[in-house]
């Protein structure tokens, strides 16, 4: 437990105030103290969730990158296909690096040797701009959420540091007024 200071004793004696009512993080403070601590952990604590949310974020858009150029290449090879053309009697051969996105995004792959027929290509189009969507729209929500939470970190932050000056300023008039 803390050593009381002959301060304190005094203080608690003569005007019934004690300078630590209250234990935060083990530690005795004061009120100011203790609401200041209470917003410097709310605001680490909300930066506690929008470090790990910026990183999906990331991810997500190094794969709707990857699926952009995988749209890029599906288009070059749809495009060359006539247009009279079943697809059933020629293939196209996508990039290397194309199949492996697909791969990596949508599991194994209906086609071989990274050959398509004109009716693959333009179903895995479909596919691709679905799955392309639906990373947007979560990406929409994803950046709602981080802006909201910078803003409470911000907010957090901000209240924290008025409190601490308003406490920097009542304890120097109360010197100022203690020295008169």
């Amino acid at each position: 437990m803390a050593e009381i200071s002959s301060v304190q004793v005094g203080l608690s004696m003569n005007w019934g105030i004690q300078g630590a009512d209250y234990v935060y993080d083990s530690k005795p403070c004061d009120f100011q103290d203790l609401l200041v601590s209470i917003s410097l952990h709310r605001a680490t604590s909300v930066e506690g969730e929008v470090e790990p949310l910026a990183t999906r974020i990331s991810s997500r858009n190094d794969t709707l990158e990857a699926l952009g150029e995988v749209l890029s290449d599906l288009t070059k090879l749809q495009a060359m296909f006539d247009s009279d053309a079943d697809g059933d009697d020629r293939e196209g051969t996508l990039q290397q690096s194309s199949y492996s996105t697909l791969e990596e995004v949508f599991g194994s792959v209906n086609f071989t040797d990274r050959k398509m027929t004109k009716y693959e290509v333009e179903e895995w189009l479909q596919r691709v701009k679905s799955k392309i969507d639906a990373l947007n729209n979560d990406s929409e929500q994803d950046m709602s959420r981080l802006e909201s939470l910078v803003d409470r970190r911000d907010e957090a932050f901000s209240t924290a540091s008025d409190l601490m000056s308003k406490v920097s300023d009542t304890r120097s008039n109360l010197i100022s007024n203690l020295s008169s």
